[in-house]
């Protein structure tokens, strides 16, 4: 493997045997155990991340709102202090530039948290439609993420920090001392369960990804590598950029339109590509597909009805939870109601598939 882009846990997971893939540059964990077993411990217990790859792009001064506004699909205006916000960032045709989560700690300091493959380019082309009196800085050097989650992350967390957890709400934040640590703590995550993601200095995080992992030792926590969070984002139809999500596909198409805000009334990039979509419908959807023959549906195989080529699988794997082959795909809205039976091209035979309710799974 070549040399890749290292975050603060690197010598961490050499000691602790994690199997390491290059990830967009990045030398991550893909698995410490087995992908299946850090699956059922979120789902069951809870599994700790090092998402410290993500990008961090901070964005100050008195114009900082307005210029975000303009950016992001989602509603600023909606956004409280210390709440975070899911939002998409697009092109003037609608599609996508990147998914992100925005944090608002004041009405002129926010935090836009975005995918590790996109740090660059998202930065790029923020700075290339500033206006207003902003100042934006690439700060993802300087910050570290971890990942608590599963059932039991906020009793696990709760043994480092003298906050008191329960009061972060979903989508709402803190900036408190975690086990001694400064550190912001959003009740967020990627992997359709409760938990919480950590952001702290570089430096520091080693320290505290050992702390977390010790306080929960008696409720079965494990490390989690790049694997499980994939198969747990998955099966909650979480979407994941450069699948679900591209330059070819709008925030609409992909099911994310609940974060799209047409009716807003300040004016943002992509808006009347997306207004267009919204009011006429959009040629595509994204559906989820369960297998009927024996076979799984990967990443870019092709979806057919009868000889029409109506899309593709964007993900696709065994569910872990669920046992069934499941996939994600984009299709032709036509052929999008569920029980439309429909065929997926795996190496050149066709296998009969049909669509399913999704997300594949939900936490009680």
């Amino acid at each position: 493997m070549t040399q890749g882009k290292k975050t603060p846990m690197y010598d961490i997971y050499k000691s602790q045997g994690a199997k390491l893939i290059d990830f967009g540059g990045w030398d991550l964990p893909v698995q410490f155990a087995s992908i299946k077993e850090e699956h059922e411990a979120v789902r069951t217990k809870a599994g700790l991340f090092d998402v410290s790859h993500m990008g961090e792009i901070e964005i100050t001064g008195k114009d900082a709102e307005s210029f975000i506004q303009y950016l992001v699909t989602n509603d600023l205006s909606k956004l409280s202090e210390g709440a975070c916000q899911y939002n998409a960032m697009c092109y003037e045709d609608g599609g996508t530039v990147d998914d992100l989560i925005v944090y608002k700690k004041s009405h002129d300091n926010f935090l836009l948290v975005v995918n590790a493959a996109n740090t660059d380019k998202d930065f790029d082309w923020i700075k290339s439609h500033q206006k207003g009196d902003v100042e934006i800085k690439n700060i993802s050097g300087e910050i570290a993420q971890l990942a608590v989650q599963g059932p039991k992350a906020q009793q696990i967390l709760q043994k480092l920090t003298d906050f008191d957890l329960s009061t972060i709400g979903p989508f709402k934040f803190k900036e408190i001392d975690v086990n001694r640590v400064g550190a912001l703590v959003s009740r967020t995550g990627y992997t359709g369960e409760d938990g919480f993601e950590i952001y702290c200095s570089w430096d520091e995080a080693p320290g505290l990804w050992k702390d977390i992992l010790d306080a929960g030792k008696d409720e079965g926590i494990l490390p989690c590598g790049l694997g499980a969070r994939d198969t747990l984002r998955f099966e909650a139809k979480l979407a994941l950029y450069g699948q679900e999500l591209s330059k070819d596909i709008s925030p609409i198409e992909a099911g994310i339109g609940f974060a799209v805000k047409t009716k807003k009334d300040a004016e943002f990039i992509g808006k009347e590509a997306l207004k267009k979509q919204r009011e006429n419908g959009a040629p595509r959807k994204l559906v989820g597909i369960e297998m009927i023959d024996k076979a799984i549906p990967r990443t870019g195989y092709q979806v057919f009805a009868g000889d029409k080529n109506i899309g593709f699988v964007t993900s696709g794997t065994q569910s872990p939870t669920l046992k069934k082959n499941l996939g994600l795909a984009l299709i032709d809205t036509d052929y999008a109601e569920i029980g439309v039976e429909c065929e997926v091209d795996i190496r050149g035979k066709r296998r009969k598939a049909k669509v399913v309710k999704s997300p594949f799974y939900k936490r009680s």
